[in-house]
Protein backbone atom coordinates (compact mmCIF):
# COMPACT_ATOMS: atom_id res chain seq x y z
CA UNK A 1 0.00 0.00 0.00
CA UNK A 2 1.50 3.31 -1.14
CA UNK A 3 1.33 6.13 1.38
CA UNK A 4 2.48 9.72 1.91
CA UNK A 5 1.88 11.36 5.26
CA UNK A 6 2.14 14.74 6.96
CA UNK A 7 2.37 15.08 10.75
CA UNK A 8 -1.23 15.18 12.07
CA UNK A 9 -2.38 18.11 14.17
CA UNK A 10 -3.68 17.12 17.59
CA UNK A 11 -7.11 18.47 18.55
CA UNK A 12 -7.42 20.07 15.12
CA UNK A 13 -10.64 20.92 13.26
CA UNK A 14 -12.58 18.43 11.12
CA UNK A 15 -10.58 15.66 9.45
CA UNK A 16 -12.08 14.43 6.19
CA UNK A 17 -11.29 11.13 4.48
CA UNK A 18 -11.87 11.15 0.72
CA UNK A 19 -12.23 7.85 -1.15
CA UNK A 20 -11.94 6.94 -4.83
CA UNK A 21 -12.96 3.26 -4.93
CA UNK A 22 -11.63 0.71 -7.38
CA UNK A 23 -11.05 -3.03 -7.40
CA UNK A 24 -7.52 -2.70 -8.79
CA UNK A 25 -6.53 0.59 -7.17
CA UNK A 26 -8.41 2.53 -4.48
CA UNK A 27 -7.23 6.05 -3.78
CA UNK A 28 -7.60 7.73 -0.39
CA UNK A 29 -6.77 11.16 0.93
CA UNK A 30 -7.06 12.94 4.27
CA UNK A 31 -7.28 16.68 4.81
CA UNK A 32 -8.13 19.03 7.67
CA UNK A 33 -10.84 21.63 7.10
CA UNK A 34 -11.61 24.76 9.09
CA UNK A 35 -14.11 26.84 7.17
CA UNK A 36 -12.54 27.55 3.79
CA UNK A 37 -9.03 26.77 5.05
CA UNK A 38 -7.72 23.37 4.04
CA UNK A 39 -4.59 21.44 4.94
CA UNK A 40 -3.29 18.20 3.49
CA UNK A 41 -2.58 15.39 5.96
CA UNK A 42 -1.96 12.21 3.95
CA UNK A 43 -2.84 10.29 0.82
CA UNK A 44 -2.17 6.91 -0.71
CA UNK A 45 -3.31 4.08 -2.95
CA UNK A 46 -4.48 0.60 -1.96
CA UNK A 47 -3.80 -2.08 -4.60
CA UNK A 48 -5.03 -5.61 -3.81
CA UNK A 49 -3.11 -8.52 -5.39
CA UNK A 50 -4.56 -8.89 -8.88
CA UNK A 51 -4.12 -12.66 -8.89
CA UNK A 52 -6.00 -13.16 -5.62
CA UNK A 53 -9.59 -14.47 -5.66
CA UNK A 54 -12.27 -11.82 -5.90
CA UNK A 55 -13.41 -12.28 -2.29
CA UNK A 56 -9.85 -11.94 -0.98
CA UNK A 57 -9.33 -8.72 -2.94
CA UNK A 58 -12.46 -7.28 -1.34
CA UNK A 59 -11.22 -8.34 2.09
CA UNK A 60 -7.85 -6.73 1.35
CA UNK A 61 -9.61 -3.44 0.55
CA UNK A 62 -11.70 -3.60 3.71
CA UNK A 63 -8.76 -4.32 6.01
CA UNK A 64 -6.35 -1.86 4.39
CA UNK A 65 -8.92 0.93 4.47
CA UNK A 66 -9.69 0.06 8.09
CA UNK A 67 -6.01 0.60 8.87
CA UNK A 68 -6.11 4.02 7.18
CA UNK A 69 -9.11 4.96 9.34
CA UNK A 70 -7.32 3.79 12.48
CA UNK A 71 -4.12 5.66 11.59
CA UNK A 72 -5.69 9.04 10.86
CA UNK A 73 -8.69 9.22 13.22
CA UNK A 74 -10.93 11.08 10.78
CA UNK A 75 -14.25 12.70 11.67
CA UNK A 76 -16.09 12.33 8.37
CA UNK A 77 -15.68 10.44 5.11
CA UNK A 78 -16.83 10.96 1.54
CA UNK A 79 -16.80 8.67 -1.48
CA UNK A 80 -17.35 8.92 -5.21
CA UNK A 81 -20.51 7.31 -6.54
CA UNK A 82 -20.28 4.40 -8.98
CA UNK A 83 -19.94 5.40 -12.61
CA UNK A 84 -22.16 3.07 -14.63
CA UNK A 85 -20.38 2.07 -17.83
CA UNK A 86 -21.33 -0.13 -20.78
CA UNK A 87 -20.04 -3.31 -19.13
CA UNK A 88 -22.50 -4.46 -16.44
CA UNK A 89 -20.03 -7.00 -15.01
CA UNK A 90 -17.38 -4.34 -14.46
CA UNK A 91 -19.95 -2.02 -12.91
CA UNK A 92 -21.09 -4.77 -10.55
CA UNK A 93 -17.52 -5.58 -9.48
CA UNK A 94 -16.82 -1.89 -8.88
CA UNK A 95 -19.95 -1.77 -6.74
CA UNK A 96 -18.61 -4.62 -4.61
CA UNK A 97 -15.26 -2.82 -4.19
CA UNK A 98 -17.03 0.40 -3.30
CA UNK A 99 -19.07 -1.39 -0.65
CA UNK A 100 -15.92 -2.85 0.91
CA UNK A 101 -14.28 0.59 0.96
CA UNK A 102 -17.38 2.22 2.49
CA UNK A 103 -17.65 -0.38 5.23
CA UNK A 104 -14.27 0.53 6.73
CA UNK A 105 -15.12 4.11 7.81
CA UNK A 106 -18.63 2.97 8.77
CA UNK A 107 -17.13 0.39 11.14
CA UNK A 108 -15.09 3.20 12.70
CA UNK A 109 -18.25 5.22 13.33
CA UNK A 110 -17.87 7.72 10.49
CA UNK A 111 -20.73 8.93 8.34
CA UNK A 112 -19.95 8.53 4.62
CA UNK A 113 -21.21 11.16 2.17
CA UNK A 114 -21.61 10.26 -1.50
CA UNK A 115 -20.97 12.54 -4.48
CA UNK A 116 -21.35 12.03 -8.22
CA UNK A 117 -18.23 12.29 -10.43
CA UNK A 118 -19.62 15.36 -12.23
CA UNK A 119 -20.34 17.15 -8.95
CA UNK A 120 -16.79 16.48 -7.73
CA UNK A 121 -15.31 17.83 -10.97
CA UNK A 122 -17.49 20.92 -10.84
CA UNK A 123 -16.67 21.60 -7.18
CA UNK A 124 -12.90 21.27 -7.62
CA UNK A 125 -12.25 22.29 -11.22
CA UNK A 126 -15.34 24.32 -12.05
CA UNK A 127 -16.41 22.12 -14.97
CA UNK A 128 -18.45 18.93 -14.73
CA UNK A 129 -16.56 17.21 -17.56
CA UNK A 130 -12.97 17.93 -16.52
CA UNK A 131 -10.40 15.20 -17.13
CA UNK A 132 -8.07 13.57 -14.61
CA UNK A 133 -5.12 15.81 -15.48
CA UNK A 134 -7.17 18.92 -14.67
CA UNK A 135 -8.31 17.39 -11.37
CA UNK A 136 -4.73 16.55 -10.42
CA UNK A 137 -3.64 20.09 -11.38
CA UNK A 138 -6.25 21.67 -9.11
CA UNK A 139 -5.52 19.31 -6.22
CA UNK A 140 -1.85 20.27 -6.43
CA UNK A 141 -2.76 23.98 -6.47
CA UNK A 142 -5.22 23.72 -3.56
CA UNK A 143 -3.08 21.34 -1.48
CA UNK A 144 0.53 22.17 -2.41
CA UNK A 145 1.96 20.28 0.56
CA UNK A 146 0.71 17.04 -1.01
CA UNK A 147 3.27 17.33 -3.81
CA UNK A 148 2.81 15.39 -7.04
CA UNK A 149 -0.20 13.15 -6.41
CA UNK A 150 -0.96 10.11 -8.56
CA UNK A 151 -4.32 9.95 -10.31
CA UNK A 152 -6.19 7.69 -7.87
CA UNK A 153 -5.06 9.59 -4.77
CA UNK A 154 -5.69 12.92 -6.51
CA UNK A 155 -9.27 11.83 -7.21
CA UNK A 156 -9.68 10.86 -3.55
CA UNK A 157 -8.38 14.24 -2.38
CA UNK A 158 -10.81 15.86 -4.83
CA UNK A 159 -13.64 13.99 -3.11
CA UNK A 160 -12.44 15.29 0.26
CA UNK A 161 -12.20 18.83 -1.14
CA UNK A 162 -15.76 18.56 -2.45
CA UNK A 163 -17.03 17.42 0.93
CA UNK A 164 -15.18 20.23 2.69
CA UNK A 165 -16.76 22.78 0.35
CA UNK A 166 -20.30 21.42 0.59
CA UNK A 167 -20.25 20.88 4.34
CA UNK A 168 -19.18 24.51 4.75
CA UNK A 169 -22.20 25.61 2.72
CA UNK A 170 -24.47 23.43 4.86
CA UNK A 171 -23.12 24.99 8.06
CA UNK A 172 -23.44 28.52 6.69
CA UNK A 173 -27.03 27.88 5.58
CA UNK A 174 -28.04 26.79 9.08
CA UNK A 175 -29.24 29.65 11.35
CA UNK A 176 -27.40 28.21 14.36
CA UNK A 177 -24.73 26.14 12.64
CA UNK A 178 -26.49 22.94 13.65
CA UNK A 179 -27.84 21.87 10.29
CA UNK A 180 -24.58 20.63 8.81
CA UNK A 181 -23.02 17.19 8.73
CA UNK A 182 -22.92 15.10 11.87
CA UNK A 183 -19.97 13.43 13.53
CA UNK A 184 -19.30 9.70 13.64
CA UNK A 185 -22.48 7.94 12.67
CA UNK A 186 -24.64 11.05 13.17
CA UNK A 187 -24.30 11.07 16.93
CA UNK A 188 -23.18 14.66 17.55
CA UNK A 189 -22.60 18.11 16.15
CA UNK A 190 -19.39 19.15 14.44
CA UNK A 191 -16.73 20.02 16.98
CA UNK A 192 -15.59 23.60 17.41
CA UNK A 193 -12.50 24.60 15.40
CA UNK A 194 -9.31 25.42 17.24
CA UNK A 195 -6.98 28.28 16.29
CA UNK A 196 -3.67 26.35 16.29
CA UNK A 197 -3.92 25.20 12.66
CA UNK A 198 -0.78 24.73 10.62
CA UNK A 199 -0.30 26.72 7.39
CA UNK A 200 -3.35 26.03 5.26
CA UNK A 201 -4.92 26.58 1.88
CA UNK A 202 -7.98 28.62 0.95
CA UNK A 203 -10.17 27.25 -1.84
CA UNK A 204 -10.03 29.66 -4.77
CA UNK A 205 -10.28 29.59 -8.54
CA UNK A 206 -7.04 29.43 -10.53
CA UNK A 207 -6.34 29.17 -14.29
CA UNK A 208 -6.62 25.63 -15.62
CA UNK A 209 -4.13 23.97 -17.98
CA UNK A 210 -5.21 23.29 -21.52
CA UNK A 211 -5.93 19.64 -22.21
CA UNK A 212 -3.10 17.75 -23.87
CA UNK A 213 -0.42 20.21 -22.73
CA UNK A 214 2.13 19.88 -19.99
CA UNK A 215 1.85 22.21 -16.98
Amino acid sequence: MERMTNVPTQNGPTRILGLDPGLRRTGWGVLVAEGSRLRWVAHGVIAPPETAPFSERLLFLLEAMGQVCADHDCDEAAIEEVFVNMNPVSTLKLGHARAAVMLAPARHGLSVAEYSPNLIKKAVVGAGHADKSQIAFMVKRLLPAAGDVKADAADALAVALTHAQLRKRALLSSPHGGGGPRLRGGGGQLRSPTPDLAPSTTLRAVPLPLRGRNT
